[in-house]
């Protein structure tokens, strides 16, 4: 294959890519012993790198960030179309559920409507149980549009 000798004993492989590809490229879901590696100049250039390949692996299912920065995991979230975002742990142990992350454990896990699912949870046994919501009424708990936005109001005006 044109390998050296020395990758014949590897026990994985780092490709770095330049750019995000299309489907069957290395930015593509994949079972195999080799991680594809891009390198992201800012922060808001590695966020455009991981909605790239979401586009090729498709949205919805998860991501990963190892930051000592909260709001980067933050605004990882809410910019990108994906069910998990994983921070500071183990992609590959962390996103079918852990002791401690709060995930429960699966094999299978839903991306939501980015990924064309009914779900976007961690298929686990409750998607498998029928519940019964007996439902009577309850007096109303509506908040009124001052409690709502009097502070609003009293700082910029109605």
């Amino acid at each position: 294959m044109g390998l050296p000798e020395a990758a014949h004993s590897a026990k994985y492989f780092l490709i770095e890519q330049d750019a995000v590809e299309g489907k069957h490229s290395f930015a593509d879901e994949k079972l195999s012993l080799f991680l594809t590696v891009y390198r992201a100049k800012t922060f808001e250039d590695a966020k455009r790198i991981v909605r790239d390949v979401l586009d090729v692996t498709g949205k919805g299912h998860s991501t990963g960030i190892h930051t000592k920065n909260p709001a980067h995991a933050r605004a990882l979230a809410e910019e990108t179309d994906v069910v998990r975002v994983l921070v500071n742990q183990a992609h590959t142990f962390g996103n079918g559920g852990g002791f401690d992350n709060g995930l429960p454990f699966t094999l299978s896990m839903g991306g939501g409507t980015w990924a064309g699912n009914t779900i976007s949870d961690n298929l686990n046994y409750r998607n498998f149980i029928n519940i019964t919501h007996l439902v009577t009424t309850i007096p109303e708990d509506k908040p009124s549009e001052e409690a709502l936005f009097g502070a609003y109001w009293a700082k910029y005006g109605k």
